[in-house]
């Protein structure tokens, strides 16, 4: 069994914002995680192309298991559209969506998606049954094929519908697990990241959680805490990798009562976030952003009267959120690196993508042990 690693505030950094208990997108409540991977290093079978499959699912329940479908108040913005967002179009128009979140590599999209309508008929068949509703769910991706064979399309529905079963409250597994088992995040090995931070607002105690799937970024780029490490750090890079190929999916949650054109704009400062270790949104990059929330909990627009009544912050008191929103997703984003484990490349098939040397990075930045 391979020891957890230290998370980013564990091993010494001194990040800014007050995290929830888990430091994690559960500490806002109601929202249950799980995970599925694909390894042909456990299950030599799965490797029927002679190539290596790192691969898997990761799943979000905002709001568990309830039976009765209630939309999540959200917003979506892409900085850079090199990716794919099943559902975004109609989160951009009607402000909400129900349902999981499924996160998992490029070719799999279909695949997740098919598992989350079919979850989503099963859990809230009598709505469905009773009424001409649709199933939307959000189904986000990001490119695994340099680390696994993501051509070999070895994700199938089952293994998707295993993620979403699998979810529960509590701590999040962060680094090669679910969607981000076959990720690299600025050369080094990537994966699933998560934090959250406590924002008071008129002496109400709220949290804003973030997960990650993130594949992005070159090398040099990597800054962390305002230190261009990366710079410092140009050993054992990705073969033949001149551009960024990569993409990183942003999932932010809250349970502040937000409008949807607030939580739009909550979404847009993901970028921020992933901005300040050092990532512009490369060309190559599907930078896409999603942001709900679990507050003004009701009936679906088709299945209510007339009238919506919706509690609000005031747009003079965002700035505090939005910075709690750019502090995880920043956080997120050290968590996956710092917990990712070395991966041996698929295409080519040379080498190892190594994980971030954190006792490196404590002589860096002059950490105690």
């Amino acid at each position: 069994m391979i020891t957890p690693k230290p998370r980013a505030r564990a091993l010494g950094l001194n990040l800014p914002g007050t995290p929830g208990p888990l430091n994690a997108i559960t500490d806002i409540e109601g929202i249950e995680v799980g995970m599925t991977e694909l390894l042909s290093s456990r299950d030599p079978s799965l490797m029927t192309r002679g190539i290596p499959v790192q691969t898997g699912v990761t799943a979000i329940l905002p709001r568990g298991r309830e039976p009765e479908p209630k939309p999540l108040w959200a917003g979506q913005f892409s900085l850079n559209g090199n990716g794919e967002m099943t559902g975004a179009h109609w989160v951009r128009d009607g402000g909400w969506f129900c349902g999981p979140i499924l996160l998992t590599n490029t070719h799999a999209v279909g695949a997740a998606h098919q598992a989350a309508v079919r979850w989503m008929i099963e859990v809230y068949g009598d709505t469905w049954e009773t009424n001409h509703l649709w199933a939307m769910p959000i189904v986000g991706e990001t490119y695994d094929g340099v680390l696994s064979d993501i051509n070999g399309l070895h994700v199938a529905e089952m293994h998707a519908r295993a993620a979403i079963d699998a979810a529960r409250p509590g701590p999040v597994t962060e680094g090669n697990s679910g969607g981000g088992a076959g990720m690299i995040c600025y050369e080094f090995k990537g994966g699933t990241g998560t934090s959250s931070r406590r924002v008071k607002v008129d002496d109400q105690d709220f949290t804003v959680g973030a997960l990650v799937q993130a594949n992005h970024g070159l090398r040099p780029w990597l800054t962390i805490s305002g230190q261009r490490v990366g710079e410092l750090m140009l050993e054992d890079r990705v073969p033949d990798m001149v551009t960024e190929r990569g993409s990183i999916i942003v999932i932010l949650a809250t349970d502040i009562p937000l409008l949807p054109g607030q939580l739009e704009r909550l979404a847009r400062r993901a970028a921020i976030g992933i901005g300040r270790s050092g990532s512009p949104g490369g060309n190559n990059s599907g930078d896409i952003f999603l942001a709900f929330s679990t507050a003004n909990e009701m009936a679906l627009p088709q299945c209510s009267g007339p009238w919506r009544n919706m509690t609000a912050l005031n747009d003079e008191y965002l700035d505090p959120v939005y910075m709690a929103a750019v502090e995880a997703v920043d956080e997120a984003v050290l968590n996956a690196l710092f917990a990712a484990q070395d991966v041996p490349f698929a295409r080519p098939a040379r080498g190892v993508c190594k994980a971030i040397d954190t006792q490196r990075l404590r002589a860096f930045f002059n950490l105690e042990k």
